[in-house]
Formats: C-alpha cells, structure tokens, sequence
C-alpha cells in the first residue's frame, strides 16, 4: 500500500491542483475497504464516497450534482461542498466541506465514468466478479435491505452495460489473504480482454 501511495502522488494533478484518484468497481467488492486503507498511506487523504452523492431516486443519474458540487470547484482551486445524502432519512444534509488535497480519493460504483474519466489522475477498479461481489454485499448488508438489493444489481448493470469503467482502468486491485495485489489495468495493457497475471508487472504486491 505504502508503494502504490507513493505511486499516486508522483502523479501530475488532474483536477485543478488535486490528484484525484478514482476507486470503481461492482457493490460489494470492497472498495470502501480498500479506500480507507489508501487513504490513510496518503496521510489521510480525504475520501470523497458516491454514496453520498448518489440517492435512491437517483442511484446512478448523479453526475451532474457531482460535478457541480465538486469537481468544478476543485478543477477551480476552490473548495468543494457537497450535501450527503442520509440513505436512512431519503434527504440531503447540510453542505459538508472539501478544500483541495495534493491527493483526493473519488470511491463508489461509477466513479470511473466517461463523464469523470477527464479529470482523474488514475483509476482504480476493484477486481471481483460481479455475482461474488454482489453476494458479498447481500450478506453483508443483511435482509433488510433485500428489496434494494434486488433494485440495484439490476440498475448497476444497466450503467456498466452503458458507462463501463473497468476498460479504462490504469490499475486492477485484488484482495488476496496478506493484502492486496495491485497489476496493470486494461488502461495500461493490450485492451479489455487482455489477460493479466501477478508475472507481467514486478511490482505487483499481495
């Protein structure tokens, strides 16, 4: 982790003064995780979760609230301020402050859309196959929350059919028992297809 951060901030910033890194992937595959961890090699950079961007009425048609929130303020060199949305309550809350950082991680499903892809500095996709993700997120999230489950798988495949994201992917991210094994994307390789093992790049770490 402490290699890929390294990594990140020799990164040239892509939204105004921020490096803004995005962490894409199928619900459920651990992209929450991962970030947190990310975040905390950056010195805790800040997290931006599209869970509070995102909302019931509007599960992926929100891209013009984020830009508007906070991507043209930080492509500015302002401070962001985006109103999080209470999944419980089915409100926004109060505008909740995001001044600019040398390194901002942008995490959720959809963070590597096409109409986001311009001003990240890289992209990250969660390596999970769907179903398992989507189980994971299942059981983790428990039976109160089947009914929405059972909205969202098919509303996820709808975007990704749509907006994919892993084709532009710089980097893929595995979870494996130590860790996480970090490879070359499709971004960065032969194309969407093309087959990656931990071999083609040394400094893939687990």
């Amino acid at each position: 982790m402490h290699d890929l951060a390294t990594r990140l901030r020799r990164l040239p910033p892509s939204c105004g003064p921020v490096r803004l890194i995005g962490v894409d992937g199928h619900a459920g595959s651990g992209k929450s995780t991962f970030a947190g961890q990310l975040a905390r090699a950056l010195g805790d950079a800040p997290v931006l979760r599209l869970d509070d961007i995102a909302s019931h009425d509007e599960l992926f048609e929100w891209t013009e609230r984020l830009l508007t929130q906070v991507i043209e303020p930080l492509a500015r060199g302002g401070t962001a301020h985006c109103t999080p949305y209470d999944w419980r309550a089915r409100r926004f809350g109060p505008p909740h402050a995001l001044p600019p950082a040398p390194v901002m991680l942008v995490e959720g499903v959809g963070a590597g859309r096409r109409a986001l892809r311009p001003y990240l500095a890289q992209l990250l996709w969660m390596e999970l196959p769907r179903e398992e993700a989507w189980a994971r997120g299942r059981a983790r999230d428990g039976e109160e929350q089947r009914e929405f489950w059972d909205g969202w798988v098919g509303a996820e495949r709808r975007h990704f059919a749509e907006d994919p994201s892993r084709p532009f992917a710089d980097l893929l991210v595995r979870q494996c028992g130590k860790g996480y094994e970090v490879i070359p994307g499709p971004a960065e390789t032969n194309g969407p297809d093309h087959a990656i093992t931990q071999g083609d790049d040394p400094s893939a770490m687990c």
